[in-house]
């Protein structure tokens, strides 16, 4: 099991690698404790890191990707920390990568939090 520690929040993958047949959906999921937003990005291979969604604690329960409307993501509450899981629909080889959810918009080397309009 991975965690990774940024700003005393810590984040763990509910698992390592998931796979699933072309067609259908896959979801994958990780906890973190107390952060307010999340990031999911995709790494294919041979490419750098590409944003897929950004979700806001409070603002929607649900996000879809402006990359693929087949990406989306969801915030659920637990005890103690929070799940944030991250469903691909209708599954596609173009989908085998690695996928990162995120604390803080470092993955790209990006410093600055990526635009989402609110509206």
């Amino acid at each position: 099991e991975k965690q990774i520690w940024s700003f005393g929040d810590e984040i763990t993958p509910e698992s390592t690698e998931e796979s699933a047949a072309v067609g259908s959906n896959v979801t994958l999921s990780c906890s973190y404790s107390s952060a307010q937003s999340l990031q999911w990005y995709r790494q294919s291979p041979g490419s750098a890191p590409q944003f897929l969604v950004l979700i806001i604690e409070g603002v929607k329960e649900t996000e879809t990707s402006d990359v693929d409307p087949r990406f989306s993501t969801k915030l659920r509450k637990k005890t103690q920390s929070t799940k944030e899981i991250k469903r691909i629909s209708s599954t596609s080889i173009s989908d085998s990568a690695l996928y990162y959810c995120a604390l803080q918009p470092t993955v790209t080397g990006n410093t600055r939090i990526p635009y989402k309009n609110l509206t």
